[in-house]
């Protein structure tokens, strides 16, 4: 695999600061973090309208299938994402993040315009093909921004989920209350147009290239078909029967492709995602702790969401009967505080060992846990232990795609965060499954509705603490290499200064 790059501009007069005394970010560098922060985070906005959004669309369809508005974009984004890393880093990724966008508009637009439940699958499944654009935008940052300044916009990049957290639950409830779930939809138009504008008025080219090969058609329908299957075998695991012939062939048969795919990968001359570097320790030991960290930090939100949403009935459900206004409230200083924390993450990691940050965000985030589980009966306390476990939170984020950016070179970068996206994935819905299965243990169903008592909480967050804990400990198996201060970095950043500031 070679890096290509395009013919060198003239550059202009020598700059002869260190890099800790040059500028930060300028109106141009903010415009440019601004574009990939939203499409980086555009999915989580799109998941709290569609999940707040679903019981008035299955009332309005009257369909018993609701699960499939959300499924069928998390499966269409599962299957293409191998395709659409690797044609980023042949071809360049802003020119795709604008293709798959601009896909993605197109879904939301026929979603918005259905007049059946069909056509509104149809839309939401063809938005899916957007879902990678977060993967390529965490990989551009390292080509866009200028060496001193990838930590930072890594850590904003990251930290942002943090606003999303904040600001979300009040737009989806502004959105629906006001205007019903075609509002929710018609702001997904709007936001993905957004998306589409900014990354292509603000954002440059990368130069940086893999060099062009014949696609590995194969070697892409078993990687990104076989997890397809698994995925949607795990999620429909617990209402099948994990015992259950369906959960089998769907899990079974995903593993298989899978494997079909490892044995594909090392016979042809150029594989989708090259075994080479896979199996290099800097890479798989990365891809391992830094997504048992990550999956583990976006999963918890579901088990927190159901405790302070679920009602508070003697006898059989302990939920907390919060409204979703109030639950928004209580979650608002935590999630400000992930913000603080990943800037301040993102800063540091030019001078702090990744790993050891990586470390110590998953112990803390895995102690918060541990308090939960104890603490969860309140507002006041899980305000407080939402403010430790957003300091483990705000570490992880902000630290996961820098240690991918220290594990493999600028022409690799788009094939590693798409594979540390994949594989976040599985463990998001493995562990999100286990939680699951662990609280129905000590549920009880009422009007076809399953409740969960309060040591079933207690034993969900017990699990999340002892999987951010083994990625704590994956965490030191990582190699010391190259720090984020060392990598070559920066590559499309001369190209800023010649794009517009929109003033």
């Amino acid at each position: 695999m070679t890096i290509t790059t395009a013919p060198p501009r003239p550059s202009p007069e020598p700059d002869h600061r260190t890099e800790p005394e040059k500028a930060g970010f300028g109106a141009r560098y903010a415009l440019v973090l601004v574009a990939l922060v939203w499409a980086a985070h555009l999915m989580a906005v799109i998941g709290l309208l569609s999940g707040n959004a679903q019981s008035e669309i299955a009332i309005h369809f009257r369909t018993t299938d609701i699960a499939w508005f959300t499924l069928s974009s998390a499966l269409v984004g599962t299957f293409v994402t191998p395709f659409v890393v690797k044609a980023a880093g042949m071809y360049g990724k802003k020119r795709v993040m604008v293709v798959i966008t601009a896909i993605g508009l197109v879904g939301d637009l026929i979603a918005a315009m259905a007049t059946s439940y069909g056509m509104l699958i149809l839309g939401r499944g063809i938005a899916g093909v957007f879902i990678p654009a977060g993967a390529l935008a965490y990989a551009l940052t390292r080509d866009v921004f200028p060496r001193h300044l990838v930590g930072p916009a890594s850590g904003l990049l990251g930290g942002s989920v943090g606003l999303v957290a904040v600001g979300g639950p009040f737009l989806s409830a502004w959105l629906i209350d006001d205007h019903g779930f075609r509002g929710a939809l018609w702001f997904m138009v709007a936001a993905t147009a957004f998306s589409l504008v900014a990354m292509m008025l603000f954002v440059p080219e990368s130069p940086v290239r893999e060099e062009r090969t014949p696609v590995d058609w194969l070697g892409g329908l078993l990687l990104g078909g076989g997890l397809t299957a698994a995925v949607y075998g795990i999620g429909e695991g617990t209402e099948w029967g994990w015992l259950s012939g369906r959960t089998f062939l769907f899990v079974g048969g995903g593993l298989l492709a899978l494997v079909a795919f490892v044995l594909v990968e090392s016979r042809v001359a150029h594989p989708m995602f090259p075994l080479s570097l896979l199996s290099r320790r800097q890479v798989w030991t990365t891809l391992l702790a830094t997504s048992l960290a990550a999956g583990t930090a976006y999963t918890v939100g579901t088990v927190l969401y159901l405790l302070a949403l679920m009602p508070r009935v003697p006898g059989f459900s302990d939920g907390l009967g919060f409204s979703a206004t109030k639950n928004a409230m209580i979650n608002a200083p935590a999630s400000v505080l992930v913000l603080a924390v990943a800037i301040t993450t993102g800063a540091l990691a030019r001078r702090i060992d990744a790993r050891r940050l990586l470390a110590c965000g998953s112990l803390v985030f895995a102690v918060a846990f541990l308090l939960t589980s104890q603490f969860h009966h309140s507002a006041q306390q899980l305000m407080l232990v939402g403010l430790v476990g957003a300091v483990g939170l705000g570490i992880i984020v902000a630290v996961v795609p820098i240690l991918v950016i220290e594990a493999v070179s600028p022409a690799e970068q788009a094939l590693g965060n798409g594979a540390q996206s994949m594989v976040q994935g599985i463990v998001q819905a493995v562990v999100l499954q286990v939680a699951f299965v662990v609280m129905a243990k000590d549920g009880a169903v009422r009007h076809d509705v399953l409740f969960y008592r309060d040591a079933g909480y207690t034993n969900a967050f017990l699990v999340i603490a002892g999987v951010a804990l083994a990625a704590s400990i994956a965490a030191l198996l990582i190699p010391k290499v190259k720090r984020l201060d060392e990598v070559e970095a920066g590559q499309a950043a001369p190209e800023v200064d010649r794009l517009p500031t929109g003033s």
